[in-house]
């Protein structure tokens, strides 16, 4: 079976919730822009001083260390889910809730550098994953948080949930000049 990964995936192939992530996504392929999140997020955090790694836009909201965990717990969960469909596990999966996450994470006691370099490795692990893939991989879906949702959305939701939050980091935390 052939299958073209560079298809969009289709709005039932995801919650509806996720589709403003995907639609963050211009690049052809969902490795593609993978790929080039990877090196804007580096980029962008990589002259961020360790100061301002604490620094949060208003009361009650994460800092900058703890919004760069969250996107690595979120491309954990994704991409853990992309693993299960892919291999044909059927099994439903939780949800998770990302509020005790950044709670438990203790992002706030290591260095922003330390933080960079996990994403870094993280989003390559998911770039591997993606890439071994079947084609008809991608296709596969699997229940998660009560939601059907197909290996190939999971892999747009990881890009577009990067760039979402790099876009946070830029608007709302003024990085990136």
């Amino acid at each position: 079976m052939t299958v073209d990964t560079t298809t969009r995936p289709a709005p039932e192939e995801h919650a509806p919730y996720y589709g403003k992530y995907i639609a963050l996504v211009e690049e052809a392929t969902a490795l593609d822009a993978l790929e080039r999140q990877m090196r804007d997020m580096l980029a962008l955090l990589g002259g961020v001083d360790e100061a301002r790694g604490a620094f949060r836009y208003a009361p009650g909201k994460w800092s900058v260390r703890q919004l760069v965990g969250h996107v690595i717990d979120g491309e954990r969960v994704f991409a853990y889910r992309a693993l299960r469909f892919a291999r044909g596990d059927r099994t439903s999966l939780p949800g998770f809730d990302e509020n005790p996450y950044a709670e438990a994470a203790g992002s706030d006691r290591r260095t922003l550098r330390s933080l960079v370099e996990e994403f870094e490795v993280v989003r390559r692990a998911s770039l591997a994953l993606f890439a071994s893939l079947e084609p008809e991989a991608w296709l596969r879906r699997g229940v998660a948080n009560d939601q059907e949702v197909s290996v190939r959305a999971l892999a747009y939701i990881i890009a577009g949930h990067g760039r979402h939050h790099a876009q946070i980091l830029r608007e709302r935390y003024r990085l990136g000049g």
